[in-house]
């Protein structure tokens, strides 16, 4: 009886532990394809941005990055050259030239419409044309008027008359035009080469590195004061601190933006600054307190009891643990501020020696974004600097999140 008591207990626990480690397995599964799901919605995007950023603007305008590795298909306007462009030969007039740019890779599928005989309709734009699709690249097209107008696939064209051309603009035609996949480094030129686009970046250093100090150093002394320090209504003023997380700054731009003209502070770097410390003050003062709170009671009474003032503590004792803490904020709000635009336009100036990046970025677009294609590259431009200032300090990021989360002092 014992015996096979035994063996039934035996295989029991047996049933318990292969159950177990199945359930432990299933969850280091689940945990590990959760984490790949979330890396992969999180890189697919930035890949497709840089990509799109390497990619010709004529590509960009039609096709998504996916199909950067395929030749497209795209429909445009052509035009020839002005009738002053015309040339005399053999009692003929001839007209001749590229409908692409010089360096250009795309090829001429079909053409038709405009002012060549054509039938039928064909989607161009936001309307319908006729006969794109009508003649094929090197196709001699004779005109009502006894001219002839062929169209090589390369995008070069002879046009030509038994009479001179006397039309004021080129005459307009439409095409079906193949792009073979290119990737260029053009929108990257474009922006380098933008005038004044290295003071920018000088001018967002002006902003960002004042605007991430002083409400560090502000918000460290106010967290210690709020913790280790007694004084009528801590904590209520503390919590009118946290509550300004919650208003938004844009609620506080055009109030602020009056008692600058008054003092005097508009339209400089000093303004500026005070603006992103007032914006940034009460997360930070908050991160900061929940962080120095954690920090062993003993450790700050012993150092009381060994004379040390508060001053003492905070510089050779409180300032040095709370690393993790103060680097975790200063990532925030060196992010916060680098990519900010809308502070910068209402404080700042445009000026060549006050523009910032996102600015002058947005500028570069055009007043109706017709440079829209740099948008991809002007993103990874934007970015450098954050992403060399997040590796720097990431060893410190999730410490100073984390730290504090338990006791909260």
């Amino acid at each position: 009886m014992t015996t096979k008591a035994q063996t039934m207990a035996g295989a029991a626990d047996k049933a318990a532990s292969g159950t177990s480690s199945f359930n432990l397995s299933l969850g280091w599964w689940i945990t590990r394809i959760s984490l790949a799901l979330i890396v992969i919605a999180w890189t697919i995007p930035t890949f497709g941005l840089f990509i799109s950023s390497l990619r010709d603007k004529d590509q960009l305008a039609i096709t998504g990055w996916w199909t950067a590795l395929q030749t497209s298909v795209g429909t445009e306007q052509g035009r020839t050259g002005e009738a002053d462009a015309q040339v005399e030969t053999n009692g003929q007039y001839v007209l001749t030239g590229s409908i692409f740019g010089e360096g250009s890779t795309k090829s001429i599928r079909t053409y038709g419409g405009g002012f060549l005989p054509s039938s039928g309709t064909v989607e161009y734009g936001q309307g319908e044309q006729p006969g794109i699709r009508d003649y094929a690249p090197g196709e001699l097209v004779t005109l009502e008027d006894g001219s002839t107008f062929v169209l090589e696939s390369n995008g070069t064209y002879t046009y030509t008359s038994p009479t001179p051309f006397d039309f004021d603009r080129g005459r307009r035609f439409f095409m079906e035009t193949q792009i073979p996949p290119t990737f260029t480094l053009a929108n990257y030129q474009e922006i380098f080469r933008a005038e004044s686009v290295d003071q920018s970046f000088i001018n967002t250093f002006t902003v960002v590195i004042p605007a991430t100090i002083i409400p560090i150093a502000i918000a460290a002394f106010a967290s210690y004061a709020f913790t280790w320090m007694e004084f009528p209504g801590r904590r209520f003023l503390f919590y009118i601190v946290v509550a300004l997380i919650v208003v938004p700054l844009q609620m506080a731009l055009i109030p602020l933006l009056r008692l600058y003209n008054t003092v005097g502070l508009s339209k400089g770097y000093p303004g500026i600054w005070l603006a992103h410390t007032g914006f940034g003050l009460p997360l930070a003062i908050y991160l900061l307190r929940n962080y120095i709170g954690s920090l062993p009671r003993e450790l700050i009474e012993s150092a009381k009891i060994d004379g040390a003032s508060h001053f003492q503590i905070f510089t050779r004792l409180v300032l040095p643990l709370s690393v993790p803490a103060l680097a975790s904020f200063a990532i925030f709000q060196f992010l916060w501020v680098w990519n900010d635009l809308l502070v910068a336009l209402v404080f700042l100036g445009k000026t060549p020696d006050q523009i910032v990046l996102t600015s002058k970025l947005r500028e570069l677009l055009g007043s109706r974004a017709d440079n829209w294609e740099i948008l991809t590259s002007s993103a990874f431009v934007s970015i450098i600097v954050p992403v060399l200032v997040f590796f720097a300090l990431q060893r410190y990021f999730v410490r100073g999140l984390l730290a504090g989360s338990v006791k909260g002092g």
